[in-house]
């Protein structure tokens, strides 16, 4: 159980309070309700260079690692579809200097143009490195494309193209900036070893001043029921031909979502999990077989792929694939229950961790769903039998999915 208090700032800010006197240590997380589900379709990737710009010095620090660093504090960021979340740790004895930070990031950064260049130079490397040169790498542009029609889960986090990121201008930058990066529609999480009173005292210092901005309400289009199969074939200069098949799964918080995670550990984690005992072990179809969920706040993805082994076709493999997962709805008890122990030490573990602890809390007030964060042991515990094998029968099938058929073929034949 994590333990927190939480309260608003005049300016619309939500702080929440995790004190833990058995650490030296504090983490101040800021999560900004704003991910590449809030980009427009013809300007994506904007969500993730901005994240990058975060580090370019704002109006009054020309560089935020270095004051940090000097008083033994460290750092780092990540954007999703739903969120941008930074975060730092440090000595609890210094915690004012993330305070400082933060704050004044939150009040501005440098809009140069010189400052726009350098990051959209490393984004771009980061996309041709990550997503055009690299085996396998176009994947996720693949299968969100096949999988979204409506819904801006359409494009990755990167972007859906380099060209959006080479035309983006300083002044869509700074309306960015405007829009999302105000106190009301971020989440300050303070965790450590730091009183209430402390963080209140700090707040009212550093982040109190810095007025709200217009409120934003995300509207997006919700996505329709997929009624039919949809299915891509793409050949290139691979290793090894990859199946990809993804289906449509509650998002998280909705009902539903912790017994298609239950589903997805028992397809795929694991030599005795269903997947990996039956096509590896077994049949030797596949070399490598995975199941997870792109946890997203809107209905995501349970995805399945895996790696042929020599001489395998993707047509036979995606036949053992599907007649595999028929049995997922026959899962018996005593597999549940193994797989409710994985969960639970997996939730334990991380939990150690006080970073983990300041993002879940995080994550847990940007769903709306803090007063469920106590019970997170109780809600795995509490799925049924009956509620995995209806899940299974419900998602698990093809009407619900998008196929990706990755072929290998030789170079001098290989096209997209």
């Amino acid at each position: 159980m994590i333990e927190f208090e939480k309260f608003t700032l005049s300016n619309g800010l939500q702080v929440v309070v995790h004190e833990d006197p058995t650490s030296q240590l504090a983490v101040v997380n800021v999560l900004y309700r704003v991910g590449s589900r809030d980009e427009s379709p013809t300007q994506t990737g904007l969500a993730h260079l901005f994240e990058h710009l975060m580090f370019s010095g704002s109006c009054n620090i020309p560089a935020y690692d270095e004051p940090l660093q000097q008083v033994g504090g460290n750092n780092n960021a990540y954007t999703t579809p739903d969120v941008t979340n930074y975060y730092c740790t440090l000595p609890a004895m210094n915690i004012e200097t993330a305070f400082w930070l933060e704050s004044d990031r939150m009040l501005g950064i440098a809009f140069e143009e010189r400052a726009l260049e350098v990051q959209r130079k490393v984004v771009m490397e980061e996309f041709k490195e990550c997503y055009l040169n690299q085996p396998y790498g176009d994947v996720w542009h693949h299968l969100t494309d096949m999988a979204y029609s409506v819904h801006p889960y359409n494009w990755p986090t990167i972007g859906k193209s380099l060209r959006h990121i080479e035309e983006v201008t300083l002044d869509t930058v700074q309306d960015f900036s405007h829009r999302f990066y105000r106190p009301n529609n971020a989440i300050l999480v303070v965790a450590g070893n730091v009183p209430r009173k402390e963080v209140e005292s700090l707040c009212a210092k550093w982040f109190e001043p810095i007025p709200s901005g217009t409120a934003y309400s995300s509207v997006l289009p919700k996505e329709p029921k997929q009624l039919v199969p949809k299915r891509k074939v793409v050949e290139a200069n691979v290793p090894l031909s990859m199946l990809y098949k993804a289906y449509h799964m509650p998002g998280k918080g909705m009902p539903g979502y912790h017994a298609t995670e239950m589903l997805c550990n028992l397809l795929g984690q694991g030599k005795s999990a269903l997947l990996q005992s039956q096509l590896i072990e077994k049949k030797r179809i596949y070399t490598r077989i995975d199941a997870y969920t792109t946890e997203t706040f809107d209905p995501g993805l349970c995805i399945i792929n895996g790696r042929l082994a020599d001489g395998m076709t993707l047509e036979k493999a995606e036949q053992a694939l599907v007649q595999t997962l028929e049995k997922a709805s026959k899962t018996t008890a005593v597999e549940l229950e193994r797989v409710k122990n994985q969960m639970e030490s997996q939730l334990i573990f991380e939990r150690v961790d006080l970073v983990n602890r300041a993002q879940e809390l995080a994550t847990a007030a940007a769903l709306g769903t803090m007063d469920l964060l106590h019970q997170e042991i109780d809600a795995i515990r509490n799925v049924s039998l009956e509620e995995v094998q209806t899940i299974a029968s419900l998602i698990l099938r093809e009407e619900n999915s998008v196929t990706l058929y990755y072929q290998a073929v030789p170079s001098h034949t290989s096209a997209q």
